[in-house]
């Protein structure tokens, strides 16, 4: 936590000489409409510092949303903006001690990151940002002894941010599902500003006489969303001054269309669509009867639910998938390590190899845990070098060499490492065979990689360079253990 002095934006106003401004009624009616704060829910709010967090934030503190939610706050620094950032972290911290509200603040690099998983910098950010956020929110339902299920992660997003991000995907490319944009609600993420817009929540800031920090490189228009924002939009409003209206109502529309689309398509799939042993089965004759539109949605609908990492598929592959409904002959592989192929009168989907769905990506802190679902918990923690063993189950590594999180993730196409002791590098595949894993077990040994080189292949072999060494002044030890536990 910064102990550097709070550098307060110089934002401050006098209170709003009217009534009240709009926001508070704005965010209740949209927090009630979508049921985003049931009784007894415990909310995260994500806070950056910016005027669209800090609106949410006041408004959480002042009860406005609800009198019995439990909220607490977390920033995440990006690491981005070198003393900006600093400013921003320690900012948020200043107001939540003034305010009363538990905060938790969390430093990642986040462009080293986006280096290391071939991301841009803001889809990073979101994976980061989300990944914490579930993260702490898990351990704060844990901490009150109540089912994670009742958590809910607030974030800021406006009305501005919705016609906004339509433009985007306008501009990139996307489908009817794309251009609906922001949801409300997204599994336990709500965000109660959605209807409301920037300008009415600086009024509702000034109305409180309420700083915030501005973070500058919205301003840089080489970014696409600041290119939207201060160039395409003004010029679309320059010759349709109600587009904001006219795109408000169009996103709705598109919004509803789609949950009436999608919940079709959801009942197609469970009635065309059989679950079979390592994968589903799609009953030809049925989704032929469909039209295109629909039988893209059902299959996207019945690959998600059954392969969670298939919400990256691209549309060509689910067209390819369509396509092959009419096929006798057809066979595909998809990405992700998935096989397509026509049976008779079936189209099936299973895994290529394994039958076991590859490890999802995971951030691990040090100290930290990860994790990693059926398939166990990796834990880091700093620890005297009189503790190094030769445990298999145990990685001992030097802790300077590791200034950060670290990334937990499945084997890569084309992964290599330099295992301990070795003078060359060797790829994983072969580590593999040379280690006897079995094929069903290799997409789910867990990888603990720093930026882009692997540290760890767990139960396997540490990373020569990450060793200690006698000059070693402090110690990270990596613990794979294997039984999934909840705790």
């Amino acid at each position: 936590m910064p102990s550097i002095p709070v550098p307060l934006a110089p934002r401050r106003r006098t209170p709003y000489p009217g009534s009240m401004p709009l926001l508070p009624d704005i965010a209740r009616a949209t927090t009630a409409e979508h049921d985003m704060l049931p009784t007894g829910s415990v909310v995260l709010a994500l806070v950056s510092g910016g005027a669209d967090s800090v609106s949410l934030l006041r408004l959480l503190a002042g009860r406005e949303l609800g009198d019995d939610v439990r909220f607490s706050v977390l920033h995440v620094n990006h690491m981005l903006r070198g003393e900006a950032a600093d400013a921003d972290e320690a900012f948020v911290v200043s107001l939540c001690a003034e305010l009363g509200v538990a905060c938790r603040t969390v430093r990642f690099d986040v462009a080293a990151y986006a280096e290391a998983e071939s991301l841009n910098l803001e889809d990073a950010g979101r994976r980061v940002r989300y990944r914490f956020a579930e993260d702490e929110l898990d351990a704060r339902c844990d901490a009150l002894g109540i089912s994670p299920l009742r958590g809910k992660i607030a974030v800021a997003h406006t009305l501005d941010d919705q016609l906004e991000t339509f433009l985007m995907r306008m501009v990139t490319g996307a489908g009817p599902a794309g251009l609906r944009a922001i949801a409300p609600v997204r599994d336990r993420i709500v965000r109660p500003l959605l209807g409301a817009r920037r300008s009415q929540v600086v009024e509702y800031l000034e109305s409180l006489g309420q700083t915030w920090r501005e973070d500058i490189t919205n301003e840089d228009t080489s970014r696409l969303r600041s290119w939207v924002r201060h160039e395409l939009k003004p010029l679309v409003e320059s010759v349709n001054p109600s587009f904001d209206s006219t795109l408000e109502r169009t996103v709705r529309l598109l919004a509803d269309e789609d949950e009436l689309l999608s919940d079709m398509a959801e009942a197609f799939s469970h009635d065309f669509v059989e679950r079979l042993e390592g994968g589903i089965a799609f009953n030809r004759a049925y989704m032929t009867t469909l039209s295109r539109a629909m039988a893209r949605r059902t299959v996207r609908e019945a690959l998600f639910r059954e392969f969670p990492e298939a919400t990256r598929l691209e549309f060509e592959h689910v067209e390819a998938i369509v396509e092959g409904l009419g096929d006798d002959a057809f066979a595909r592989d998809l990405p992700f390590g998935l096989h397509a192929r026509t049976e008779y009168d079936k189209l099936m989907v299973s895994r290529r190899d394994t039958g076991t769905a590859p490890l999802a990506p995971c951030l691990l802190e040090a100290p930290g845990r990860c994790d990693l679902g059926g398939f166990g918990v990796i834990e880091a923690r700093l620890v005297c070098s009189d503790d190094v063993n030769d445990d298999s189950q145990r990685a001992f590594v030097d802790a300077a060499l590791v200034a950060g999180a670290l990334t937990v993730d499945g084997p890569r196409e084309g992964d290599r490492m330099r295992p301990l002791g070795m003078e060359g590098t060797k790829k994983l595949s072969d580590l593999f065979v040379d280690e006897k894993v079995p094929k069903r077990l290799r997409a789910v040994t867990p990888v603990v990689r720093y930026r882009d080189r692997i540290v760890w292949v767990a139960g396997l072999r540490l990373s020569d360079e990450f060793k200690v060494v006698p000059q070693t002044s402090q110690v990270l030890e990596l613990f794979w253990r294997r039984e999934h536990t909840s705790t």
